[in-house]
């Protein structure tokens, strides 16, 4: 079958490696080019490079409504249009492709419509989540399922982790989905078929949605912490009784039992940092000091000198 894929970050290159397999992909659609970093420097996104890699017919337009782009797609004769880790689309493209266009969503839908799936899950303590395929329709993130896979969250487990371990599950579910389009096998349920209760929602991630709210319990602050770690990390301030404050970002904890006033800390000032919350407290494994490298307890304590008048707001 021919596939157009649509993709941008490192997330989607599995799916389109796993496609690009076993089905013919005619065209590649990305993010168009930017400069990054302090250099300034044009960066290719991760598909971008799979498609120079591989040869692959590459598209990457500005705007998606473009008369030129428009004509450039229609001209590939693909059955299907795929899309991972992309833009919305306007409907004068996802309708073009005589078979629809299909997307891979990193949650167990209806649950996590949204730009955030992958973190929400785990913020909000989630025992599993998933990756699902659908026909996409006018409204994001709403249109007949076709297949879905589920994966455990574990109690340490963050989004970085997550987000590894689903990459090659979803991509393995996207052929399958693939395979049974081109076969005839597939019709597609109604998400509102599925919804029993309010449905969670995975909006986008903002600086002040990663400040660390000390007064919620160990696990909510522990669930917060990894469903942002490794990016885009929670953060909080320590200040001491002079009112200096110090930016971290936390990227690893363990529950604790110890009791402490919320936001308060306790630190051997050798390996051992711990922060209260309103119920039990946070073992801070590995964090980020503003301006410096990632690093773990020992190293940060080794270098800044904390005492108990030390606190987390």
């Amino acid at each position: 079958m021919k596939v157009v894929f649509m993709g941008t970050p490192e997330f989607a290159v599995a799916s389109l490696d796993a496609i690009n397999k076993v089905h013919e992909v005619v065209g590649v659609v990305t993010a168009a080019d930017k400069p990054a970093g302090r250099g300034k420097k044009i960066r290719y996104s991760a598909v971008k490079e799979y498609a120079l890699e591989n040869n692959l017919p590459l598209l990457q337009p500005e705007k998606l409504k473009d008369e030129e782009f428009v004509g450039s797609l229609q001209s590939l004769g693909a059955d299907l249009f795929v899309v991972v880790a992309f833009r919305m689309l306007p409907e004068v493209i996802w309708s073009m492709p005589a078979k629809g266009t299909i997307n891979l969503h990193g949650s167990l839908l209806p649950d996590y419509r949204g730009a955030a799936p992958l973190n929400w899950a785990i913020i909000n303590g989630d025992s599993k989540t998933g990756a699902t395929t659908f026909f996409i329709e006018k409204e994001i993130d709403t249109g007949n399922i076709i297949d879905r896979v589920e994966i455990e969250i574990t109690e340490n487990m963050d989004v970085g982790d997550l987000h590894d371990r689903l990459m090659p599950e979803g991509a393995d579910l996207l052929v399958h989905t693939i395979n049974n389009i081109g076969q005839g096998k597939v019709t597609g349920t109604p998400q509102a078929e599925l919804i029993t209760d309010k449905i969670k929602e995975a909006p986008k991630i903002f600086k002040d949605t990663c400040r660390i709210d000390w007064s919620k319990t160990n696990q909510d602050v522990h669930n917060h912490i990894r469903g942002l770690s490794p990016y885009p990390t929670a953060w909080t301030n320590l200040i001491d009784s002079a009112g200096k404050k110090l930016s971290l970002k936390l990227f690893k904890t363990i529950k604790t039992a110890t009791t402490l006033p919320i936001g308060s800390i306790k630190t051997d000032r050798k390996g051992l940092l711990e922060i209260g919350c309103k119920i039990g407290s946070l073992q801070i494994l590995e964090l980020q000091l503003a301006g410096k490298k990632r690093m773990d307890i020992k190293s940060f304590l080794n270098g800044v000198k904390l005492d108990k008048t030390y606190k987390c707001q």
